[in-house]
């Protein structure tokens, strides 16, 4: 028996953690049995940015990224498929890999409507898609690259993940140009 707040709260973590794992194994045995038809495992993101030559360059200098050739969404289908509201728009892609189901990245400007800013302070601060998160091989040669372009990590990054996990992990955020949050996850190799 022990009569300390620390045993508790580890305790309350440990079944926590336990419930999460149940969870995803209840749900993942629940899936496998469902053919939802996913063509790709991957999720692609549109990022509607304020410039898109500071942002093109983040994503390609600063996380790694490779540009790929970009589209053009006519006014007409834009409208139609409720992407705009029949605004035309140029997507620029680029890809986290060489492999075809790399997640994708697609940046856009609406120069003529340009979009209100969220409060991008945390990842509570507003509703939607907080984050993206990028895994790496080598944390600490991203943060160097990072650096060179003058994009510091945010708060006390990198840190090491919790106890439970990989203890070599640690997680770095840094902020592409308009704010938003970028997780670099992965071995400090220094």
């Amino acid at each position: 028996m022990t009569n300390g707040k620390g045993a508790h709260k580890t305790h309350y973590v440990a079944v926590f953690f336990g419930l999460l794992v149940a969870g995803m194994v209840g749900w993942n045995s629940q899936a496998e049995n469902v053919d939802v038809g996913f063509a790709r495992t991957t999720v692609d993101f549109g990022i509607v940015v304020s410039d898109i030559d500071k942002s093109v360059a983040f994503y390609k200098d600063v996380i790694g990224a490779t540009e790929l050739d970009g589209f053009d969404v006519p006014a007409d289908f834009a409208g139609e498929t409720g992407l705009s509201n029949n605004k035309a728009f140029h997507v620029h892609v680029l890809v986290l890999g060489e492999d075809d189901t790399a997640t994708k990245i697609k940046l856009m400007q609406f120069p003529d409507a340009p979009g209100k800013k969220v409060n991008n302070d945390f990842i509570h601060s507003s509703l939607g898609v907080s984050y993206l998160t990028v895994f790496v091989t080598d944390l600490s040669a991203s943060l160097k690259r990072a650096e060179a372009h003058g994009v510091k990590p945010v708060a006390k990054g990198p840190v090491g993940l919790p106890e439970g996990f990989p203890e070599e992990i640690a997680l770095a955020c840094v902020r592409d140009p308009d704010g938003n949050l970028i997780e670099l996850v992965g071995p400090l190799q220094e």
